[in-house]
């Protein structure tokens, strides 16, 4: 395992550069082993589902990778590089975006405003050069802008750009945290059950554009779900974890027909 000093430098940890790789975590709280030598690698182009029963360790995958927990064993990569230990933003600044079950936006503010403070890690200006707004500081900030409305563009939200987030409906308030996500300008994206609490039309334009976000725009989305109808309908590929193990991975067809993963969970 490379040493922090390596992480700082950049080392290449594999001649694979795939978007993340995930080798051989292990995470344990107290007696609980909530991962146990667990590894992914999600490639090009490619949307990773991660299904399991409740508890499989599904959750605590994605806080491994995001940097909101360090394992006892292994580590992630980002493009071929070694990004355990490093802080949640400083994994972030390296491209990874990631959205949650809940919507972690501000209700007072409005969507174009919550789309904007994705934009924050990417802005050069700091807060002096800000209040003076300078002729720089200005132009940075109506680049930023065309970007969130080009993002409102892609996710159909003109009509609610200026409206504050908590009057919004549960539906319209994830794609509006998947928006601020995208604000990233992301190389991977994470999303811990996006369509936990939705209805069925909800649910159907949420998928499209998550597939829009592989397909038009190329970035890789590990997606944690478990509604198994979306599920087999976006994912390239099936990782299947059970008590904190990989027992399966495979197509869609390959999953459904496998003897455990029916045992443990599709049964």
């Amino acid at each position: 395992m490379l040493s922090q000093a390596d992480v700082d430098h950049g080392v290449t940890t594999s001649s694979e550069l795939a978007p993340l790789a995930v080798r051989g975590a292990t995470l344990k709280f107290g007696g609980v082993t909530a991962l146990d030598d667990v590894s992914i690698t999600v490639n090009d182009d490619e949307l990773l589902a991660i299904i399991g029963p409740n508890g499989a360790g599904k959750t605590s995958l994605l806080n491994v990778t995001a940097g909101f927990y360090r394992p006892q064993k292994g580590h992630v990569e980002l493009s071929g590089k070694n990004v355990t230990g490093l802080r949640v933003d400083q994994i972030a600044r390296r491209g990874l975006a990631r959205t949650f079950q809940g919507t972690h936006l501000f209700a007072g503010q409005t969507v174009v405003e919550n789309i904007m403070i994705g934009r924050h890690m990417l802005m050069k200006s700091n807060v002096i050069q800000a209040f003076f707004q300078f002729g720089p500081v200005m132009r940075e900030e109506s680049e930023h802008r065309e970007a969130a409305e080009e993002i409102i563009d892609f996710l159909e939200i003109e009509a609610i750009r200026n409206r504050p987030v908590g009057t919004l409906g549960y539906g319209l308030r994830k794609r509006v945290d998947l928006g601020r996500a995208l604000a990233q300008e992301p190389s991977i994206l994470l999303m811990d059950e996006p369509m936990a609490g939705m209805n069925s039309e909800e649910k159907e334009d949420l998928a499209r554009f998550i597939l829009d976000v592989r397909e038009a725009r190329k970035i890789p989305v590990v997606l944690v779900e478990h509604d198994m109808g979306v599920v087999m309908d976006l994912a390239d590929r099936i990782v299947v974890l059970d008590f904190g193990r990989v027992i399966a991975e495979g197509t869609p067809e390959e999953i459904q027909k496998n003897p455990a993963v029916i045992k443990a969970y599709l049964g």
